[in-house]
């Protein structure tokens, strides 16, 4: 968030974000005060990306408690959500409470996307948050899963239809096989997460290898195109090539679709 700030201030106009901020090591109001000074240094360009990380992480490494996810996330936006819009948090959970407000903020409301992947996480997100940012899901997945269910749940908050930001590996190149492959090894540790490899066993895919976006510019412009036909809002590319001029024609593809 400090280098996000920075960010900010230097570069003008675009939106600027996070992919995303581990909620564990963080208490809501704590992340709330750092977003809010990033927010009012870059103008009110702030979406706030959040996440639960995975339990080899908050556990193994963290030596916190995974315990019920689906809670946290409930408690961690009920806090977080009313402090981003610039209101006193009032809410007392089983894990997390807080009773009051941020001072002195001088920044407008934010954003908050939140890297929901399964059901249960996708409609607490969509009755609390502004929307979700998914990673290893595919296009099936997102129509079938993600879109239909995150939209559901904010109708019947009555609140606005979210964002539904996809996150996929993109490669523009003339060898898809060699990009594949080189996929398969640059990403291999999210086929062995549990909440990722149930987005890739729903999209019928053996690794993460299989839902790239790779191919000639047009293809690959082509297929990000089609993923705003199944309900996606916004696309986030994570450019992939051992070749810095299949990373260049990647760019250049992308920068045309904005």
């Amino acid at each position: 968030m400090t280098a996000l700030a920075i960010v900010g201030r230097e570069v003008p106009r675009i939106e600027i974000g996070t992919s995303v901020v581990p909620t564990y090591p963080r208490h809501p109001i704590a992340i709330a005060q750092q977003s809010h000074t990033v927010n009012a240094v870059s103008n009110g360009r702030l979406c706030l990306g959040i996440g639960l990380s995975h339990k080899v992480v908050v556990e193994g490494m963290l030596g916190l408690s995974y315990d019920k996810p689906v809670r946290h996330l409930r408690e961690y936006l009920s806090i977080l959500m009313p402090l981003a819009r610039c209101e006193a948090a009032k809410f007392a959970g089983e894990t997390l409470t807080t009773r009051g407000s941020l001072s002195g903020v001088g920044s407008s409301p934010f954003s908050v996307v939140v890297a929901a992947l399964g059901e249960q996480m996708l409609r607490v997100t969509g009755t609390l948050a502004d929307g979700t940012l998914t990673w290893c899901t595919g296009p099936k997945t997102l129509q079938a899963l993600t879109v239909p269910t995150i939209n559901e749940a904010a109708k019947i908050a009555g609140r606005p239809a979210p964002r539904v930001i996809a996150a996929l590996p993109v490669c523009v190149t003339k060898d898809v096989v060699k990009a594949q492959e080189f996929a398969a090894k640059a990403f291999v540790i999210y086929g062995q997460l549990p909440s990722y490899r149930a987005m890739l066993d729903h999209e019928g895919a053996a690794g993460p290898a299989d839902i790239v976006i790779a191919g000639t510019a047009e293809q690959v412009k082509q297929r990000v195109a089609d993923l705003a036909g199944v309900g996606v809002t916004d696309f986030a590319a994570v450019e992939f090539s051992s070749d810095p001029d299949e990373i260049a024609a990647t760019r250049d593809a992308m920068k045309s679709l904005i």
